[in-house]
């Protein structure tokens, strides 16, 4: 569609400075200096391209730092204060049965309350799609903090009911919390943004992600909350963003997409536009929508058990689950792990080791925010082959300094130099921008299950890392870098020859654009819509292109 301003009254010549968009009996066009507005052939259409409204921004902001944040802080937060933690396990253990408790106890107690983590964001995940068709994307946000601050409160009251039972427990349960924040943030962010800022704020929960870790590494500095006597407060204090949330969500608006599409409230839908744009003329952009729905309906609404089966959705569902696969098998949780042995064995300080670790996560962050900026610019698919690539190169340039630095005095700052490459790598394509292409690669119906499979794909490659990964290391040493960069590789040739371009596209032209690979015919309620290849001749068949 094209939307238009209204700056000069019809009729007259163009004077100097005067140069811009006209209208003339209904039509709006563009007219050069010293042309006559009558003269139609001088008039190109102009684009009305969206804008970060004030509504918008803090939408966007609001529920990315109550729900995305949360997520990247429970990744880290327990582990500065482990060796604390442990000792707590221990203590209470003496307590009730008289004698220490046996080191592969302690062990399995310590494990557990690592990856009962990934394991509720399974759980989590597995109950996307049920709520955001029954409560919104909006509705499941503010539900969604009951799995926040319950565990919140349950972690900062543990050392005074001295059970570390309880500490396990509220891992799980704010894992579903991460579960589900992880996917439904990008799913609303993307619902309500505009399709030229779609690609920026569908990171920015990527970005609050990278925050939290930054947070969490600060707080747990031995001068701060990682000690002894503060670690049980800075695990509760995650209940303070879903507390924020759940007070200030409210007063902004429900994605217009799953009110129009899913609920049928026109009415509703048009307001909640009308505020997230800032202007009042919409009726184009909900046009593209009753088209898309339109399309959906001639298909028939997907459910989550036959999304698998769905020979329309089937590279598309490939291409999430390969992209969730390679960003979570890639390495990343491995690097970390390796970094503070890397940092010692440099020189650093065992002290002044966390005070690197934060210098890393910041890092992380830094990336994250260029990755905002650039990804509308550079679009997404060069900025995924980028990552994926810089991982790589840094997971087998590390495999090999790794080897020789025992032996070659200036090895271990190779070994730093390809951790800090390898967190930029991931920072600008492999962390943030799956996310940001599941939701455009799904329309209305199909999105909440492509959500649900992504987002478990996601949780259990993360589970499965921090499970095997301790063994790779015993068995393989840093040869297991070679493992992460052959999957890195892996992920990269896929997404070069398979996943298309997304950016500035509405999502019916995304479904077009895989509609040729999967060898079928996207259907309106009017008829089939042809097969093109241009962006042009789509705009021609679908008569819209907004959002």
């Amino acid at each position: 569609m094209w939307m238009w301003e209204r700056l000069r009254p019809s009729g007259g010549q163009v004077e100097d400075g005067m140069e811009g968009v006209w209208v003339k009996e209904g039509q709006y066009c563009r007219i050069p200096n010293g042309a006559m507005a009558e003269d139609k052939e001088w008039g190109k259409p102009v684009e009305r391209r969206g804008r970060l409204t004030v509504v918008l921004a803090l939408a966007t902001l609001i529920s990315a730092f109550g729900s995305s944040f949360q997520y990247g802080y429970n990744v880290a937060v327990i582990n500065s204060p482990s060796l604390f933690m442990e000792q707590f396990y221990n203590t209470t253990y003496l307590e009730r049965y008289g004698r220490p408790i046996e080191d592969n106890f302690l062990t399995l107690l310590w494990s557990l309350s690592v990856s009962m983590y990934p394991l509720g964001g399974f759980f989590g995940s597995l109950m996307v799609a049920p709520l955001v068709n029954k409560l919104g994307r909006k509705g499941t946000l503010l539900f969604n903090n009951i799995f926040s601050i319950v565990p919140a409160v349950m972690m900062g009251v543990s050392e005074i009911a001295k059970s570390y039972e309880i500490i396990i427990v509220a891992r799980f349960i704010v894992g579903i919390c991460a579960g589900l924040s992880s996917n439904v943030v990008p799913m609303y962010l993307g619902e309500i943004s505009p399709k030229n800022l779609r690609g920026a704020l569908g990171i920015i929960p990527q970005l609050f992600i990278t925050i939290g870790i930054l947070s969490a590494q600060v707080l747990g500095l031995r001068s701060i909350l990682g000690n002894r006597t503060d670690w049980p407060l800075m695990l509760g204090l995650t209940g303070i963003p879903a507390l924020i949330e759940l007070l200030l969500l409210p007063f902004f608006p429900e994605s217009p997409r799953y009110m129009l599409i899913q609920r049928g409230d026109e009415k509703t839908a048009k307001k909640a536009l009308q505020r997230l744009r800032g202007w009042d003329d919409v009726d184009e952009e909900l046009s593209e929508m009753r088209l898309e729905d339109q399309s959906e309906r001639a298909e028939g609404h997907l459910s989550v058990l036959n999304l698998l089966s769905q020979r329309s959705l089937r590279w598309q569902l490939v291409s999430i689950i390969v992209m969730n696969m390679g960003q979570q098998l890639s390495g990343v949780n491995a690097i970390y792990y390796y970094a503070d042995s890397i940092y010692g064995t440099a020189g650093v300080k065992q002290n002044d080791i966390q005070y690197a670790t934060v210098g890393t996560g910041a890092v992380n962050v830094c990336m994250t925010i260029a990755a905002v900026f650039i990804v509308e610019a550079s679009g997404r698919k060069l900025l995924l082959l980028c990552g994926f690539g810089i991982c790589c190169g840094a997971c087998v340039v590390l495999t090999v300094a790794l080897n020789f630095q025992e032996s070659v005095t200036w090895m271990p700052y190779v070994s730093i130099a390809c951790v800090i490459t390898y967190v930029i790598g991931h920072a600008i394509g492999p962390s943030p921008i799956p996310y940001v292409v599941t939701t455009e690669m799904f329309r209305q119906s199909a999105r909440p299950a492509a959500f649900m499979v992504a987002g478990s794909v996601h949780w259990l490659s993360n589970f499965t890392v921090g499970l095997v990964f301790p063994f790779l290391k015993s068995g393989l040493g840093s040869y297991s870098f070679i493992i992460f960069s052959f999957i890195c590789l892996v992920t990269l040739v896929y997404i070069w020859l398979v996943v298309p371009e997304t950016k500035s596209k509405t999502f019916l032209e995304v479904c077009q654009m895989f509609a040729k690979r999967n060898k079928v015919e996207i259907k309106t309620g009017d008829g089939d819509l042809p097969l093109k290849e241009s962006k042009e001749s789509l705009e021609d068949a679908v008569k819209v292109t907004a959002f």
